[in-house]
This record gives C-alpha cells, sequence and structure tokens, in this order.
C-alpha cells in the first residue's frame, strides 16, 4: 500500500496523482459537493446546434469532474418569463406557461438522445419570482438599487470596466439585450433592471413597485442562489452570454451576499456558426438537433459538438456530421483493440482534466486503443 494518512477515517493516498480539473488554465480545486450551474434555455423554439452546444459541453465538464472523484450537484434554469417567449406564446395563441411547458419537453427529449445527464435542479423563472423580489428588496436596502416608475434598477456603473469592457461595446451589448442604456429615466446608462412593471397583456405579479415581472439577469442571479447559496464553484453558458447576462448576474449576486467572486470558474463555450454567421433563428440558419438525429446516431452528433475546443467558435457545415461518424466509428474499432497501458489512461484522463481538452484525449484513445479508449468514451457518452 502507497504512504497515506487518514482523515476522518479515510486513507488519502498522498502520492496520487493530481486529479484537479483546470478550466480557463486556472486550477478548480473541490472540497464537497461542486455547485455547477448552467444557464438554460428560454423555452420558445426547437433545438438547435447552438444550444446543444453548450449543454453537451457542460455535461462533459460535470462528467469529468465526477471521474475526478467529486459530487457534482447541476442547476441548469429554464427562462419562461421573457419578451421572446411571450411573443412566440401570443402567436401560437397559447398561455405563456403552457406554451413553455411543451418546448421544454422537446429540448429536454433532445439533450437525452445526445446523452447529456439529467440535472439534480431546475427551476423555473416563474416559479422564483418571490426570490427575485427578495432579492430587489435586499439590493435597495444596501443602495444598490433605487425605484423609478415601478421599476427597480440596479447600479450598474462599474459593471463594464470589472468585465473588461470599454463604455461604447458595453452600450452596444446592452442596447442588443435589451436593457436599454439611452433610457433618461435612468441614473447611469449601465444600470439594469431587477424588477419592472408589466406592459397589458404581459404577465405580471404583485410586488411593492408595481405589477411586474423580474429582469433577466435578476432572475438567474435568484435562481442560482435560491439553489447553492452565495457562491458556484462552475458557472456554464454560450460566450454570448459573458456580457451583459453573466456579468450583471454575478454583480447583482454579490452586491446582496458580499461573496465574491460569484462563481469560481467559467465555462463559456463559444458558438456555433454556419457560414460565418453566428446560429440563431434571426438569420434562418438553424440546423436543429431533431433533423439530424433522424439519419445519423445521436452519438455522432455529440461527438460532432466535441470535436474542436469549448471556447473557440465552431463553424458548422454540412459535411461536419458524416466526418464526426466516421472519426467516431474508428473510435469504436480502437475500442475493441487489446489492453492498453495505464500510463495511456492516465495521459487521456490528464488531457481531460487540462481544460476539458477533448480532442487530446480523443487522439490518445484512437492511438492507444483498447482500455484507453473505452474509459474516455466512458467518460464522455459516445456510446
Amino acid at each position: 500500500m502507497r504512504p497515506g494518512t487518514r482523515t476522518n477515517g479515510t486513507l488519502v493516498d498522498l502520492n496520487a496523482p493530481d486529479r484537479t480539473l483546470r478550466i480557463g488554465g486556472r486550477p478548480l480545486p473541490v472540497v464537497g459537493p461542486a455547485r455547477m450551474y448552467v444557464c438554460g434555455i428560454t423555452p420558445y423554439d426547437a433545438t438547435h446546434l447552438g444550444h446543444a452546444r453548450t449543454f453537451v459541453w457542460a455535461d462533459v465538464a460535470a462528467r469529468v469532474l465526477r471521474h475526478a472523484g467529486a459530487e457534482v450537484r447541476v442547476c441548469r434554469n429554464v427562462t419562461d418569463v421573457d419578451d421572446v417567449l411571450d411573443q412566440a406564446a401570443h402567436r401560437a395563441g397559447s398561455p405563456y406557461d403552457s406554451f413553455a411547458a411543451v418546448q421544454q419537453f422537446y429540448f429536454e427529449r433532445d439533450l437525452e438522445a445526445l446523452g447529456v445527464h439529467a440535472v439534480d435542479l431546475q427551476p423555473r423563472a416563474h416559479t422564483h419570482v418571490g426570490e427575485v423580489v427578495a432579492l430587489a428588496q435586499g439590493l435597495l436596502a444596501s443602495g444598490r438599487a433605487y425605484v423609478r416608475d415601478g421599476a427597480v434598477l440596479f447600479r450598474g456603473g462599474d459593471v463594464p470596466r470589472h468585465a473588461g469592457l470599454d463604455a461604447e461595446e458595453a452600450r452596444a451589448l446592452l442596447a442588443e439585450y435589451g436593457d436599454a442604456p439611452g433610457d433618461p429615466g435612468k441614473d447611469d446608462p449601465f444600470d439594469v433592471a431587477v424588477w419592472r412593471p408589466s406592459r397589458s397583456g404581459e404577465p405580471a405579479w404583485p410586488s411593492p413597485w408595481s405589477a411586474g415581472r423580474p429582469g433577466w439577469h435578476a432572475e438567474c442571479a435568484a435562481m442560482a442562489m435560491t439553489a447553492f447559496g452565495p457562491a458556484l464553484d462552475l458557472h456554464a453558458g454560450g460566450t454570448d452570454l459573458r456580457f451583459p447576462h453573466h456579468a450583471y448576474e454575478s454583480a447583482m449576486a454579490e452586491a446582496l451576499t458580499g461573496v465574491r467572486p460569484f462563481s469560481r470558474a467559467w465555462l463559456h463555450v463559444g458558438m456555433v456558426c454556419r457560414d460565418g454567421a453566428k446560429m440563431a433563428k434571426s438569420t434562418g440558419n438553424l440546423v436543429l438537433v431533431s433533423d439530424l438525429i433522424q439519419d445519423h446516431p445521436p452519438a455522432a452528433v455529440r461527438f460532432m459538438l466535441l470535436t474542436e475546443p469549448w471556447a473557440s467558435d465552431w463553424d458548422y457545415a454540412p459535411g461536419s456530421l458524416d466526418r464526426a461518424a466516421a472519426d467516431l466509428e474508428r473510435l469504436h474499432a480502437a475500442a475493441g483493440r487489446g489492453n492498453s497501458s495505464d500510463a495511456a489512461e492516465a495521459a487521456a484522463v490528464r488531457a481531460l482534466l487540462d481544460d476539458l481538452d477533448v480532442p487530446a484525449a480523443l487522439g490518445v484513445a484512437e492511438q492507444e486503443g483498447g482500455r484507453t479508449a473505452r474509459l474516455v468514451m466512458r467518460i464522455l457518452a459516445l456510446g
């Protein structure tokens, strides 16, 4: 037996290799359950590759943490209080909550097909309105928010600087995401809504300030803190959410609790593009998961989404899936070969722990085959 020591009756191997996951080049040691929050969907449309890539990579991060010995609790929210959702539900002639529930069913069916593990917690924004009201009250009490015309506005003048953005870039992004930096009723262009009054026909809840609804950034702050308290170990979402959404979500939580940072590490997954343009309904270039899995094994779609590093944008082309299916077949063939060495297994695991370097782990797996290939396939849920 290797030299070790006992802590609370458990033998700790002092010579064991380091099994700490590194994200963005920084170590993420975990003591106790790892708290992972994933920004989920706004359920108004079918699941496309842009959605799927984020959630597959988040699933991989959780699986690698579990393989490293951590207990992982994953919370993935559902943003079912949102202007875009309201508009889609209105066009369909359906109540917003019923419409969202149907879309969420299809979303979860697609993720299950792609091998994404069921999450531990899945809060819906409309069930956490009371928590947003409490968040707004706390921010008002600390002076980090103010009331204006039935809205509660978070004082965010310092948020762009902390996010590393200049004023012009921050203004453009706030405008793009509906945070109205040009609103003359604000004390500062970079203030955002924690609570806002609802317009006629929109869902509304009572509050001390107005019949209204939560602001988007406040929804995630409230849901994440309800699930895990004042801080997270790992927060996942697409790179398009880095600012303003994640920046303001974090700023609100930190202003309320005084605990910094709100998340110890971030998994900002790169965008999926097509012909150089971000995949989005507005550009008409969507590729739906449900269409792809009609003609290809879901594992091949999952494999395709993992072939480029998670932080990089990735351009989908019609031949991408055929190439991924062929590569997956080679990996399966390699797994059927004889045994591989302990050193090869260790090298593959080290690659996964080093910033989720899946391409490197797959390279080792295909070259060594056997036990190493089977291990990598099992960790990555490649079937």
